[in-house]
């Protein structure tokens, strides 16, 4: 089971320090693999639960997009916002409810279904944990239909499985896709440790944790990062480690496409715009054009998630210069023009 930096935090004094208004990312409790003697690698007997406003579960829509494997693992999308207190089962838990309406929109969010995965048409997330007597209920979930048991919930060892196996899952890519190359393999596990404590879930660090102090080394680690990342894509490279998209482009793409219209107001992370950065911007637009990326994720949701939940419940309605997001995405020359 793999449990370095760049896939779960240090859960050290966990308790003592969420005490003191730190934000500590807890720990995923379900870590099978495709591949193990129960859960072989076959097309149509695996399935997703996620919410598009989740910046862990957009890695893995991200992976399944890229590798093609669209009609070989199916998905269920939760709706952004979690359950009120007026909601019998309790408040904060994730809901496949098609029929709820959006704030921001009045209306039904067309990607949101109903639990499709598990045969019982469960409302919770929570629900689909209650039936092998967990009392989790985070997404992404890894599910097999067949066997009827989750196999993993943690974000990073699921798109390591989905790339180690894709073919055998029934990937349609015209061309084999390896995130994951043996010989840059260092320096995406590098790269992969650096992303994630400064980056993922650095901005969860300055957005959510309660304590003056652990938000500044936060906000600080997290504008540090974008400043090494931008010299490193300085030389004309198109991805993080050369010519190639690999898991740390993946990995990088969630929190960064956020950054401008959600966490630059929700995380408090108003030090800078990803377009203030050149070649970051053309980086973050080099990825939203590859193919299927721009459907694997949904900034309606994301607002809708993320100021859905902020205190009075609504929803900003920008950014709107130079233009909306995510149409932004699709003019890399927008910051040469100094916008």
């Amino acid at each position: 089971m793999t449990r370095d930096k760049s896939v779960q935090e240090d859960q050290t004094q966990a308790a003592a320090r969420r005490a003191k208004g730190e934000f500590v990312r807890g720990l995923s409790g379900f870590r099978h693999a495709i591949g193990d003697p129960d859960f072989p690698p076959e097309p149509g007997r695996y399935h997703l639960f996620v919410a598009l406003n989740c910046p862990w579960c957009h890695r893995v829509t991200l992976t399944r997009a890229v590798l093609g494997l669209q009609h070989s693992i199916s998905m269920d999308v939760a709706f952004p916002n979690r359950t009120g207190e007026e909601d019998p089962a309790g408040p904060n838990l994730w809901e496949f409810n098609p029929q709820r309406r959006a704030s921001l929109t009045g209306a039904p969010l067309p990607e949101c279904t109903e639990d499709t995965g598990t045969g019982f048409s469960l409302r919770l997330a929570k629900d689909i944990y209650r039936r092998e007597g967990s009392d989790e209920q985070s997404v992404p979930i890894l599910y097999d239909k067949i066997a009827g048991r989750i196999v993993n919930n943690e974000s990073a060892e699921i798109l390591r499985m989905l790339n180690r196996h894709a073919t055998a899952l029934g990937s349609a890519s015209a061309a084999e896709v390896n995130l994951v190359p043996r010989e840059v393999e260092s320096e995406i596990e590098s790269l992969n440790e650096r992303i994630y404590v400064a980056i993922n879930n650095g901005a969860y660090k300055a957005g959510f944790s309660a304590d003056q102090a652990v938000y500044a080394r936060a906000f600080e680690a997290y504008f540090e990062t974008f400043d090494v990342l931008e010299t490193l894509l300085s030389d004309g490279r198109p991805f993080l480690t050369g010519v190639q998209f690999t898991e740390a482009d993946l990995r990088l793409f969630p929190t960064l496409y956020r950054h401008d219209p959600v966490y630059a107001v929700r995380m408090k992370l108003n030090g800078a715009r990803v377009l203030d950065y050149p070649f970051l911007w053309r980086w973050l637009c080099r990825v939203y054009a590859l193919d299927g990326v721009s459907s694997a994720g949904s900034l309606l949701h994301c607002r809708q998630g993320y100021f859905g939940r902020s205190w009075n419940g609504v929803v900003p309605l920008g950014p709107l210069h130079p233009m909306p997001y995510p149409e932004a995405y699709l003019h890399p020359n927008l910051a040469a023009q100094g916008t």
